[in-house]
């Protein structure tokens, strides 16, 4: 067993990670940086301290329990974090009145812990036809052997496993847990590779090449598309999409998914300034991708999901 895994959220009754009702994993640490990453908190790989300084009250409690001395009132009165010093620890956590303070990322339970937490919406999974859906960050680049056996597990109880994934990981980490994944939710941001490079911070050459090697499998996939304005919805990169779908892997079922400024807060949260200069593509635009793909063949394309 390797590094054992951070969790920095598990949402039960979630309707947009797969089919019917779903219980959704959320691993941190991801190999891509996102440009528009609307959960900042996941992508990396050791647990992080956020703090909604808007909602300090001052009281200095936070200063007296930090054993790294990372906290200090500010000439305003609000506690000040010094992120170089803190190592997340939580004790600050426990003594906010105001809730201000969160832990993101908890080692992960063994997993037949995890399972057994897991199996207790079994019954509306199975009165839904919902099930797991493991995601991230990118779930895949945990431990393989947590993963596998997180998967197979689930599997063997009769529970459907979904997979969200970037798709940029070794191909073993992906034969490892396939036999166990009934659908595949397949990210893929742009076409262009430079475009990728300047959005991700990584080449999509592997993304690109897993997808093929999935499809020759012959698993269940839905392609799943942020549309960022102004970055990714133009006609230039929307056609690229199109043509690469239809020459390498098929008429794949689509998702569209606009883009959304929600997670602009965690970002101030974790210290760190969101992107302002990104939007949704409006509701014209939207459509107009979405009949693109209709009219190139496909027969399953949602706004949304």
């Amino acid at each position: 067993m390797g590094t054992t895994p951070l969790i920095f959220n598990i949402q039960r009754f979630s309707t947009h990670d797969g089919p019917g009702i779903r219980t959704t994993v959320f691993f941190k640490g991801c190999p891509l940086r996102c440009a528009w990453c609307h959960n900042p908190e996941s992508q990396s790989f050791t647990s992080e301290l956020m703090v909604d300084a808007d909602c300090c009250s001052g009281c200095g409690l936070c200063v007296d329990v930090c054993p790294e001395g990372a906290i200090a009132l500010a000439p305003d009165g609000r506690a000040r974090l010094d992120r170089g010093r803190c190592t997340a620890c939580g004790s600050c956590v426990d003594y906010c009145a105001q809730a201000a303070r969160e832990v993101a990322g908890e080692a992960a339970p063994p997993v037949e812990e995890l399972v057994s937490l897991l199996l207790k919406d079994r019954s509306f999974f199975e009165q839904s036809g919902g099930g797991v859906t493991l995601s991230g960050g990118e779930c895949l680049v945990q431990d393989s052997a947590y993963l596998e056996d997180l998967c197979a597990r689930l599997h063997a109880s009769g529970v459907h496993v979904a997979v969200d994934t970037c798709g940029d990981v070794s191909w073993e980490r992906i034969e490892r847990v396939a036999p166990y994944v009934g659908l595949w939710l397949y990210d893929l941001k742009a076409l262009d590779d430079e475009l990728h490079r300047s959005l991700t911070g990584a080449s999509n050459a592997r993304i690109l090449d897993n997808l093929v090697r999935l499809v020759r499998m012959g698993a269940d996939i839905r392609v799943r598309m942020p549309l960022v304005h102004p970055v990714n919805d133009s006609e230039e990169s929307i056609g690229s999409t199109v043509h690469f779908l239809l020459d390498k892997v098929g008429r794949l079922p689509v998702s569209l998914l606009p883009y959304h400024a929600a997670g602009n807060g965690k970002y101030r949260r974790l210290g760190r300034a969101p992107r302002e200069d990104f939007s949704a593509p409006d509701d014209q635009a939207l459509e107009r991708i979405r009949q693109r793909f209709v009219d190139a063949g496909f027969s399953d394309v949602e706004i949304g999901g």
